[in-house]
């Protein structure tokens, strides 16, 4: 089973083989959207794109962080933030349980600054609120998927870069030379086919390139038999 940093790796890379030439990872990544997405803090995203490590973190931490997220970024249509009273009554616990849960952090966070040995979250590691009360905040924030709170940072940005993969892929599929066209494409090849030499990727590329050129010439032949004959008159 892949790990979550190699799964994160082989996504971006992905989305780095189909930039198109002179395109970077900012044209096509919206961060504002990948943290509203993944509820991974802004700062995190670009270290953890650039396949850095972030420090650990407890789980109960990590959880409560992406409740309060939820909470701010998922709206009522009025614009107002929803209630921790309709949030619990919607999996069948009473508010006390669920503000006491996200007061809890502040409790936690005033701990660690008193007691410099429970700062180490290893130290603090604990299994976070129940599966059913997780699974319950899930589902009334419009069904995120199951696991979404408790998610590794990496996990949660790898399922938030989906949508762009797929994106990139329909736009490629809609050129099949696309891909092969840009200078990424062929590197991609390269490492794909690590045998093959400079000069033979360079063969590849002027095929690419002629064949490009037939399907440009055959494109405005076709238009010329369409137009009509100029008026002699």
């Amino acid at each position: 089973m892949t790990d979550p940093r190699s799964a994160l790796a082989e996504t971006v890379s992905h989305i780095d083989s189909l930039l198109e030439d002179g395109q970077t990872r900012d044209d096509v990544l919206d961060l504002d959207e990948l943290w509203r997405v993944s509820g991974v803090s802004r700062d995190a995203i670009p270290l953890l794109l650039d396949g850095k490590q972030l420090p650990a973190e407890e789980i109960t931490e990590r959880i409560i962080v992406r409740i309060i997220h939820l909470r701010e970024t998922r709206l009522r249509p009025d614009g107002t933030r929803h209630s921790f009273d309709e949030i619990a009554a919607s999996y069948g616990a009473s508010r006390a349980s669920l503000s006491n849960l996200v007061k809890s952090r502040k409790d936690r966070q005033q701990e660690r600054t008193s007691s410099p040995e429970s700062a180490d979250p290893r130290r603090t590691r604990s299994g976070g609120p129940l599966a059913s009360t997780q699974a319950g905040i899930e589902r009334f924030f419009f069904g995120q998927p199951t696991g979404w709170l408790s998610a590794e940072p990496e996990t949660a940005l790898n399922n938030a870069l989906q949508s762009v993969l797929r994106e990139l892929e329909r736009e490629n599929n809609a050129d099949p030379m696309a891909r092969l066209r840009t200078n990424h494409g062929l590197r991609m090849l390269a490492a794909r086919a690590p045998e093959l030499a400079e000069d033979e990727l360079a063969l590849v590329s002027d095929w690419i390139e002629t064949i490009l050129r037939r399907r440009k010439g055959r494109s405005a032949g076709s238009v010329d038999q369409k137009s009509p004959p100029a008026d002699s008159h």
